[in-house]
């Protein structure tokens, strides 16, 4: 069906949903806005959905998420005899309503459902599939995106997010559906009513917050007076995490009234991210004003945090996810150092573009490192395997992306878990006349200035899929013998699992396939490049190590630019 024809289709049955028909007919007789809603469908991916709200195709809304979910139902019906999910949502504009239409669709297909009845942390999600025994489980977020997207992640019997090979199992079953014609839906309150549906009770989220209380590691005469920020950018985090650190002994704790109610426009935080100044603004300014010693800040689903500790100079530094990352392995390595729990067959884990700094803390404890894909599942897949073959004991995982997990009860990153330990680190390090800024000094001191930069290009559009296949089609055909005066010694492609070294000689890149290439560079340099699944955008990884802190950042700058010429 041609685009044109399509939009006079959805125009046609949308007539129930008013916001989608005033859309559709606003936009009519506009070719590109048309082209740009209708040129594709959403990728289900491992991730399942994300998009921008709206009417077509290419949109997050009632239709796509229908569809999505009948496709995810047959494959259940195919794969359990009598299947169950766990569903929860965020603060999203259409969370709720996307959440409920999710339900009806497993309801009506005879699937059993339990949903949170107010909106929860993606990590109670996962944890949640695992407690209930259920065989899969839907997440209504877009994470950190701005407030015009919603997305629709999608999990596994293990509390995983789902294998690429179930990814693509589904994918075929959305395929075969017509969302107008062959999506099963049951009303919201009458699966209630009759029992397929049912709320997931407060006794469950007892049991999340009790497994989140056994990664803790501060002794119990450890002083908990660090004061603290914490602000959920507007999300789920204010369900969970206050009530945690409260939990622990952390009563010194303000929130941001402006940011501590759900609310999906985020409207004093358009970017919702925890990564970029913007999203902490608020926040920070509350610090300022309280002198509090530890900003805390999670997405609005809360599997990242974001972290602002005083430096040298009593100004607030905000902390990269891959400088947190380490500074809570070396709180975390530590601290069952002197415990007396440290595994001999201890293993940390980490996405490979995320620094290689955590290795070297991770070895000097006698610990291995292993690296995965990016996306946390890949970590997750991990923990399984350490289980299944009883080779490992897994310790840590982290993304650079600020995603960080130090158990196994959830398997996925864990905003809940990471602030407790967060805040913790901090107590541990003011014991002793320090703050985290001055631990991760003194983790460069020991370790290496190590520094690692993330940039995105955005690519927007149906020019810019195009612009970001051709980028990487010539960097595989065409890759850099140098960049910024650095030798590349070997290209790591791992679509094709090659490692083609400055010699010629290739071996196995080691991974699963994926869009991704990694140059290896000399003096302990490197660069890495991956079209992002979640949006628009190429992201380009740069990590550099010198001497001291002022070449090492020299460096980088340099390898950045260079890279970013790559992309013209």
């Amino acid at each position: 069906m041609d685009i044109n024809a399509l939009y006079r289709l959805w125009l046609e049955k949308a007539a129930g949903h008013p916001a989608l028909r005033e859309e559709l007919e606003a936009i009519r007789g506009d070719d590109a806005a048309i082209e740009d809603r209708f040129y594709r469908e959403l990728e289900f991916g491992t991730g399942g959905l994300r998009g921008v709200l709206g009417a077509g195709t290419n949109r997050m809304n009632v239709f796509t998420v229908g569809k999505a979910t009948q496709g995810y139902a047959n494959y259940l019906k195919a794969h359990f005899a009598a299947p169950s999910v766990a569903i929860a949502y965020d603060s999203r504009i259409n969370s709720r309503l996307f959440a409920e239409t999710t339900a009806g669709v497993f309801a009506a297909n005879g699937i059993r459902v339990h949903i949170y009845p107010r909106l929860m942390p993606t990590p109670s999600l996962s944890f949640a599939v695992r407690d209930l025994r259920s065989c899969g489980g839907v997440v209504i977020t877009a994470s950190h995106n701005p407030a015009k997207y919603n997305g629709y992640k999608v999990y596994g019997a293990d509390g995983c997010q789902i294998t690429t090979e179930a990814a693509a199992a589904i994918q075929q079953e959305i395929d075969r559906i017509d969302p107008f014609a062959d999506v099963h839906t049951l009303d919201f309150a009458k699966g209630l009513a009759s029992g397929v549906i049912a709320y997931i009770g407060e006794d469950t989220v007892e049991r999340y917050l009790a497994a989140v209380s056994t990664a803790s590691l501060l002794p119990e005469d450890v002083s908990r007076s660090a004061s603290i920020v914490y602000t959920p950018l507007n999300g789920t985090g204010i369900s969970c995490v206050p009530r945690c650190l409260r939990a622990h002994g952390f009563t010194n704790i303000s929130i941001p009234p402006e940011q501590a109610e759900p609310d999906g426009t985020f409207p004093t935080c358009p970017y919702p991210n925890p990564e970029i100044r913007e999203a902490l603004s608020v926040g920070l300014r509350l610090a300022e004003e309280t002198g509090s010693e530890l900003l805390l800040a999670t997405d609005p689903d809360c599997d990242r945090v974001g972290i602002a500790v005083k430096d040298d100079a009593g100004k607030y530094y905000l902390m990269t996810g891959n400088q947190i990352g380490c500074v809570l392995l070396y709180y975390i390595l530590k601290s069952r150092k002197a415990l007396g729990n440290l595994p001999a067959d201890g293993a940390v884990v980490k996405s490979v573009v995320s620094t290689e700094l955590a290795r070297k803390i991770a070895e000097s404890f006698g610990l291995v490192c292993f690296n995965t894909l990016t996306g946390f599942k890949w970590i997750a897949e991990k923990i399984q395997q350490f289980k299944e073959k009883g080779d490992h004991t897994f310790v840590f995982g982290f993304e650079e992306s600020y995603g960080f997990l130090s158990s196994t009860f959830v398997r996925d990153k864990d905003g809940v878990n990471a602030s407790l330990l967060i805040a913790e680190a901090a107590a541990w390090a003011k014991t002793q006349g320090k703050t985290l800024y001055d631990i991760l000094q003194e983790i460069y001191k020991t370790y290496g200035y190590y520094v690692e930069k993330v940039v995105s290009v955005t690519l927007p559009g149906k020019d810019g899929v195009v612009k970001m296949k051709e980028i990487m089609k010539n960097l595989r055909e065409n890759p850099p013998k140098e960049l910024a005066g650095k030798k590349v010694l070997a290209v790591r492609d791992y679509l094709a699992d090659t490692r083609t070294d400055c010699e010629g000689n290739v071996t196995a890149a080691g991974l699963p396939k994926s869009d991704v290439l990694y140059f290896e560079l000399v003096d302990d340099a490197w660069v890495c490049i991956r079209p992002s699944g979640t949006e628009p955008k190429i992201k380009l990884y740069v990590n550099t190590n010198a001497g001291n802190p002022e070449d090492s950042a020299k460096e980088n700058a340099e390898l950045v630019e260079a890279c970013k010429a790559l992309m013209a």
